[in-house]
C-alpha cells in the first residue's frame, strides 16, 4: 500500500525518561560511567594490561566478552528493525527508530570496551585500516563494522526525518541489512575459523551468531522499552502495546527456544565428540561449573518455560523480568563461549593436566560497567531529544482496536 505525505510526517511520542526520572537516571549513569572509567584508566596508565587477569596463555578475558555481547546485541536490533523496514512486518514500526538508535549506541559502547581493552586507542585508528592485512578476518571486522555503524546512522537520519516508506529509506534499510549480516557473520568466523581452538571451530558458528544476537537484541529492547514508559503498559500508544501483546512477546518466546537448542546441540555434539580439547571444555568446564549451569537455568530455561504460557508471557512484568534474566545469561553465555575456547593450553593440549583457570580482575569488570553506563547515558539522552517512540503519523493515530488487526 503506498503511504501519503501526511503518512510520513511524524508525531512526538512523549515519555517518562523526557521528564525529572530522566534527568535522575542520566546523573546516576554518568556518576557510573565516569567512576568505572576514571579506574580503569588509572590501573591501564599505572599497570598496563597486567592489572588484567588474561596471559599469553588465555589472552581474550571478559573484556572481549563483553565486546561480542554488545556486538551482537547491537546485530540483533539491527536485524529486528529490518522487519518493517526490509520486509514489510508494519506492526513493528512503533520499535523500529528505538530499536536503530539502540543498535548504534550499542555498537558505540562495545567498541569503547575493545578499544581500552586493546591499550593503546589511537594506535588502532591508523595501524589497523593502513596496514591492509586484508587476509585477517579482524582486517574485515573493522571494515564491516565501520560500514554498520555509518548505515545504522544514515537509517536513523531517515527516520527522524519522518522517510518510514520512502524508496531511498528502503534502500539504505536494505544495505544496512546486508551491513549486520556481514558484521556479525564476519565476528563469527574469527571464531569459527581457528582450528587450533576446536571448542570455537564450527563453520555454523555465524548462524548462532546471529540467532542469539536477535535474542539479546529483543531482551534490551523489551528492557529499554518499558523503562522509557515507568513500566506501564499503560502509558505507551496503542501501537506499541497491541505489539507488547502480539507478536512480539511470541517473537521472544521462539528465540529463547531457539537459543536453548542451539545450546543443546553445541552440547550434545561436543560431549559425543572425541576430541578431548572439546570434551573436556564442557565436562571439565562448563558442566563443572555452578555459575554456568545457573545462568542456563536461570537465564534461559526459566524465561523459556514463563513465556510457553501465553497469560505469563503478555504480562509487562514478567516480559521485564524475562528481559533482565536473558540478558545476564546471554552475558554469561558469551563469557564461558570466550573464555572455554582458551581453557586447555595451546600446543599442549589435554596432555597437560588441568584448565587454565581465570577470574576477571577489577580493572576487567571497569571495563564492563563503562560499557553498560556508556550505553545508558547515550540511551537515556536520545529518549530526551530524539523522539525514539516515533512511528509513522496513520499508526500513531489509529483507534486501540485497529491495532489488534497488525499484532
Amino acid at each position: 500500500m503506498n503511504i501519503s505525505m501526511k503518512d510520513m510526517q511524524t508525531r512526538t511520542q512523549a515519555n517518562v525518561l523526557q521528564g525529572p526520572l530522566g534527568w535522575g537516571l542520566l546523573v546516576a549513569a554518568g556518576v557510573v560511567l565516569l567512576a568505572s572509567l576514571a579506574f580503569a584508566l588509572i590501573q591501564l596508565m599505572t599497570s598496563g594490561h597486567t592489572s588484567f587477569n588474561t596471559s599469553s596463555t588465555l589472552p581474550w578475558g571478559q573484556p572481549i566478552a563483553t565486546y561480542l555481547y554488545f556486538a551482537l546485541a547491537s546485530s540483533g536490533l539491527g536485524l529486528i528493525a529490518s522487519l518493517p523496514l526490509v520486509f514489510g512486518f508494519k506492526q513493528y514500526y512503533p520499535v523500529a527508530k528505538r530499536c536503530i538508535f539502540l543498535a548504534f549506541i550499542v555498537l558505540i559502547s562495545g567498541m569503547a570496551v575493545l578499544a581500552l581493552e586493546l591499550g593503546n586507542v589511537f594506535r588502532m585508528l591508523w595501524a589497523i585500516p593502513l596496514n591492509l592485512q586484508v587476509q585477517s578476518a579482524m582486517f574485515w571486522m573493522g571494515v564491516f563494522y565501520a560500514l554498520d555503524l555509518l548505515f545504522l546512522l544514515w537509517k536513523f537520519s531517515k527516520l527522524q526525518g519522518g522517510e518510514w516508506d520512502s524508496k531511498t529509506a528502503k534502500q539504505v534499510g536494505i544495505a544496512s541489512f546486508i551491513g549486520v549480516l556481514l558484521a556479525s557473520g564476519n565476528l563469527a568466523l574469527i571464531f569459527g575459523m581457528m582450528s587450533m581452538r576446536p571448542f570455537w571451530f564450527d563453520a555454523l558458528l555465524p548462524i548462532y551468531f546471529y540467532f542469539t544476537g536477535v535474542t539479546s537484541g529483543v531482551a534490551a529492547l523489551v528492557f529499554f522499552t518499558y523503562l522509557a514508559h515507568g513500566f506501564q503498559r499503560e502509558r505507551m500508544p496503542p501501537a506499541l502495546q497491541a505489539l507488547l501483546t502480539g507478536a512480539l512477546p511470541k517473537l521472544f518466546a521462539a528465540l529463547i527456544g531457539g537459543t536453548l537448542l542451539f545450546i543443546a546441540v553445541r552440547a550434545i555434539t561436543g560431549l559425543y565428540s572425541n576430541n578431548p580439547e572439546i570434551n573436556l571444555v564442557w565436562t571439565g568446564y562448563l558442566f563443572a561449573s555452578p555459575l554456568y549451569n545457573a545462568s542456563l537455568l536461570l537465564g534461559l530455561v526459566l524465561p523459556f518455560v514463563v513465556m510457553l504460557s501465553a497469560s505469563l508471557r503478555n504480562r509487562a512484568g514478567v516480559q521485564v523480568l524475562v528481559a533482565c534474566l536473558v540478558f545476564l545469561g546471554l552475558f554469561a553465555e558469551r563469557f564461558y563461549f570466550v573464555v572455554g575456547g582458551q581453557v586447555v593450553p595451546l600446543f599442549h593440549g589435554t596432555w597437560q593436566p588441568g584448565l587454565i583457570s581465570y577470574t576477571p580482575s577489577a580493572t576487567e569488570w571497569s571495563l564492563t560497567f563503562v560499557g553498560i553506563s556508556l550505553c545508558f547515558v547515550l540511551y537515556l539522552l536520545g529518549e530526551k531529544f530524539l523522539n525514539l517512540g516515533d512511528m509513522p503519523r496513520h499508526m500513531a493515530e489509529a483507534p486501540a482496536g485497529a491495532q489488534a488487526n497488525t499484532a
